[in-house]
């Protein structure tokens, strides 16, 4: 019998001068969006120029880290090695209030995937990848 060898490490994020704040922040668990005061909307990734109205007048805010679903799918056959294990998962975006919307992984639905629903409150939970990412993902709101 031919022993199957562990599944690579999922590659993390490399962090950019503009996402610097954003992955800091992960790492103490926190969830920071940029919003725009010149168009008043939050936008997901970071960056400093609003892509909705390309003004430079953007800040960082703290978040509730909820939001709700807009789309999910199922995934149950992994695409590369690294993902083996992790089947099934569930890839999504999830709609923050102020417009914002960001693709992510739904946790804690494994078992029973028919719970999740497009509109559903979700909250950020972090997966520590390493000493450097903390990634964000999302569970359905108890």
């Amino acid at each position: 019998m031919t022993q199957q060898s562990p599944p690579p490490p999922i590659t993390p994020p490399v962090p950019q001068p503009e996402s610097d704040f954003y992955w800091e922040k992960c790492k103490e668990h926190e969830f920071w969006l940029r919003h725009c005061k010149s168009c008043d909307q939050t936008y997901f990734y970071p960056r400093d120029i609003c892509p909705g109205c390309f003004s430079r007048d953007t800040e960082w805010i703290k978040t509730s880290g909820r939001g709700t679903v807009h789309t999910f799918c199922i995934v149950h056959r992994a695409p590369v090695p690294a993902f083996r294990d992790r089947v099934p998962y569930v890839p999504a975006v999830v709609e923050f209030a102020g417009g914002a919307r960001m693709a992510t992984n739904l946790v804690e639905v494994e078992a029973d995937p028919s719970v999740i629903k497009c509109g559903m409150e979700v909250e950020v939970v972090f997966e520590d990848l390493d000493e450097n990412i903390s990634l964000p993902q999302f569970r359905p709101v108890p």
